[in-house]
């Protein structure tokens, strides 16, 4: 019986938990790389970090001399076949390089002024750079409902509240999560409008309450873009951005131009001792993940933020629209960061930072702008390198304005408050109102006591910390300089937490009832009711017609045993279909479609199964321990009605 229960339990996580890991497409190896080297001591970046401290970079050669050194420590730790870094200052380019290859098979060298990468997400600081271009023309205003502006669909009025704007800049419009808005092909690409029409967002929380990260906003600002400026996004872009920049080597256009395409660089896989080349990866969402560029090009974008909108003699914002774009407009609480217009804070040994990081098949990179001190940079690697792009940024931060570190002093008496802090928290950007909402089961943040008097917080994003209260509701990392601040209701009860870097997400915890400490057990439960239904019920029949027997009410078993056979299949058919994440984000397939039809057929059953259930008690059908049985298949049915209703699948 434990050999059987362990093996449920199993199968049973593997349904509920690896699925969801896939659907994020989170970089497993790379997490076990960075999480070994933390653990021996030398996190990558740090040894070449510390090699020389000054107040910014101002010496070429000493700048490259510790970039050398940083790309070789990831590139090796990470297995990038490839990156590029460039370096702006004072409204000029100050360094730029390339490293191994853009084309391994090749051997076609980095080179950052004519190797085109796709940067994914930097794509929507294009796209509210132009939205604010509009804005300060009178076109657009901040303030104003966004259905003002859609001319072929209108988004829901879910809350009294609408939609601004200023919420699309901040990710503060309160959509649901959905993981797609990607296609097979270039033929397979949907016109913009009708791709947002098609693919609604549910709304999840009123807008302006909370920040969640999405590729449908910035999506639909672009849209907005097309229909004010009356061209299509790629046509505004490519006049308005790119032609006044200079970035010859940059499109929003899919697939690139033949005059650029020779020009792409190669994005890799590291699988098992090889790299792996993929296919460029085409998107119906161009205004939040379309755009493909050189690092030249984007020191060009770059150097016209950091001069307030200007770049050599041309201007592609006012100084005062380009003020504003970067001033913190929005923050679930001053003692931590905050969004900008498409740009998301960080702060570090106080410095603030404009940072905001993309990701494709095949390519991670990072863009960071200091603008109190007029200069910035922009990193890429032509693989996954998800750690690699998380730790650049305090390495650069950390070489350049040291600090002493320092040693919090927690409170006393804490051991009797922790239990107010420990469980788990979902972030703003994973709640769905469709059954993605599976997906959240992976991006679950856990917070835990350790024995000796600290918070632990696991998250697949960041790397576990420890942290130590400093003041009533506020942690600090011990052996780092992040802060975590819980929030309250008003009877004292824990609501959310927020951490200093984390500014475009807020984690709401879970009640008791959301969690799948109560999910997993009950869907084990469920299976093992519903195997024993398919093991006992047959058997029984045979040993009945052997004995010559005759079986009483055979019908309310046929049912039943067929509901509990399509309560597995359905299990087994999701972990095949929902198991590989790179096909659902290109949207609902046909075998999808079928199985998340299932649901409505098993809801059916169910009730007759019940209704059998209550006649067999009714009419004394079979002995009192196949009454029993039947019962608790039945409870398990229904159990599991509740749970495919919780996770939106019914």
């Amino acid at each position: 019986m434990r050999k059987i229960f362990t093996f449920l339990t199993q199968m049973t996580w593997g349904i509920m938990v690896f699925l969801s890991l896939l659907l994020v497409g989170l970089p497993i190896p790379a997490q076990s790389i960075g999480a070994q080297l933390e653990q021996e001591g030398e996190p990558v970046g740090q040894v070449v970090s510390s090699v020389f401290s000054q107040q910014g970079p101002d010496d070429p050669q000493e700048l490259e001399a510790f970039i050398d050194g940083v790309m070789a420590t990831q590139m090796a730790a990470y297995h990038v076949p490839g990156a590029i870094v460039v370096v702006v200052k004072d409204g000029e380019i100050f360094f730029a390089k390339g490293y191994g290859y853009a084309n391994l098979e090749n051997r076609t060298p980095f080179d950052p002024d004519k190797s085109i990468i796709q940067t994914g997400s930097q794509t929507k600081l294009i796209t509210d750079t132009a939205v604010m271009q509009l804005v300060e023309q009178g076109k657009l205003d901040l303030d104003a409902n966004v259905n003002t502006y859609l001319t072929d669909f209108k988004i829901p009025d879910t809350f009294p509240k609408p939609i601004t704007i200023r919420h699309l800049l901040t990710h503060t419009a309160g959509f649901e999560l959905k993981i797609d808005g990607y296609a097979r092909s270039a033929k397979h690409i949907q016109l913009l409008d009708k791709w947002l029409e098609n693919n609604m967002r549910g709304r999840v929380r009123p807008p302006g309450e909370f920040a969640a990260y999405t590729n449908y906003v910035p999506a639909l600002a672009g849209y907005i873009v097309e229909q004010i400026s009356g061209m299509p996004y790629e046509q505004y872009i490519e006049e308005n951005i790119f032609k006044p920049l200079g970035m010859r080597y940059s499109t929003v256009r899919q697939p690139i131009p033949p005059e650029l395409a020779a020009n792409m660089a190669v994005g890799y896989k590291y699988v098992n001792g090889t790299y792996q080349p993929l296919k460029f990866e085409y998107v119906h969402i161009v205004p939040s993940a379309g755009m493909s560029a050189t690092a030249t090009d984007m020191a060009k974008f770059m150097i016209a933020h950091l001069q307030d909108g200007r770049y050599g003699d041309t201007r592609i914002l006012e100084e005062t629209t380009a003020h504003e774009m970067h001033c913190r407009q929005f923050t679930h609480d001053p003692r931590v960061s905050g969004m900008a217009y498409g740009f998301y804070e960080s702060l570090r040994n106080n410095q603030r930072i404009l940072i905001h990081r993309g990701y494709m098949a095949g390519f991670s990179s990072i863009l960071a702008l200091l603008p109190e001190h007029n200069w910035g940079f922009f990193v890429a690697y032509s693989c996954d390198a998800y750690w690699a792009r998380y730790d650049i940024l305090p390495i650069f931060i950390d070489h350049y304005y040291p600090v002493e570190p320092s040693r919090p002093t927690p409170l006393p008496n804490f051991q009797q408050r922790v239990k107010r802090f420990t469980g788990r928290f979902l972030p703003t950007s994973a709640q769905s109102v469709s059954f993605q909402k599976i997906v959240a089961l992976s991006f679950a943040l856990d917070v835990s006591a350790t024995q000796d008097g600290t918070l632990l917080t696991q998250w697949r994003r960041i790397r576990p910390k420890q942290w130590v209260e400093v003041e009533p509701l506020v942690f600090q990392e011990v052996n780092g300089q992040d802060t975590m601040i819980f929030h309250e209701d008003d009877q004292g009860r824990i609501t959310h937490l927020l951490f200093n870097n984390e500014s475009p997400i807020a984690f709401i915890k879970l009640a008791w009832h959301e969690t799948s400490r109560l999910h997993l057990p009950l869907l084990v439960f469920s299976m093992m009711l519903f195997l024993s239904a398919l093991v006992v019920w047959p058997i029984s029949a045979l040993l009945k017609r052997r004995n010559n027997e005759s079986r009483s009410f055979p019908l309310a078993r046929w049912l039943a045993g067929g509901l509990s056979a399509l309560n597995l299949l359905f299990l087994i058919w999701m972990k095949i279909v929902l198991g590989n994440f790179s096909q659902l984000v290109y949207g609902v397939s046909s075998s999808l479609r079928v199985l998340l039809a299932l649901p409505l057929l098993i809801a059916v059953l169910t009730a007759i199964v019940l209704i059998f259930t209550l006649l067999a008690w009714k009419n004394g059908y079979w002995r009192l321990a196949g009454r029993v049985h039947y019962t608790l298949v039945t409870v398990a049915a229904l159990i599991f009605i509740w749970q495919l209703n919780y996770w939106n699948l019914l």
